[in-house]
């Protein structure tokens, strides 16, 4: 007999008992956080919302129910630290210089 996951015992949330977990600088960054959320099997949606400072300005809001908000975050910090730890190595790799001293006949 399988068991089933808590996840997915529970019933769909509604609209009005999802949160914001993570503000997207724009709608393809919130949507990869979108997919990578529904990949872990924690429902999200993408909402934008206007911003009353600023006029015109919209922010993009990932959303998931409040039951799944810590996992979410979880989720989309370790993506993060993922994608920093990234970006360093890259950074190192273009670095011309790097090490460049430790073979210098000049010693």
């Amino acid at each position: 007999m399988a068991k089933r996951s808590e996840k997915a015992q529970k019933p769909q949330a509604k609209l009005e008992e999802f949160v914001v977990v993570a503000f997207a600088d724009d709608l393809e960054r919130a949507k990869c956080y979108e997919t990578l959320l529904k990949t872990n099997d924690i429902p999200a949606m993408v909402r934008e919302q206007n911003q009353s400072q600023q006029a015109g300005a919209k922010d993009v809001v990932v959303m998931v129910p409040e039951d799944f908000l810590d996992e979410a975050h979880v989720v989309i910090e370790s993506q993060d630290a993922y994608e920093d730890f990234y970006d360093f190595a890259l950074e190192d790799e273009t670095d011309d210089d790097f090490d460049s001293d430790l073979f210098d006949d000049n010693l």
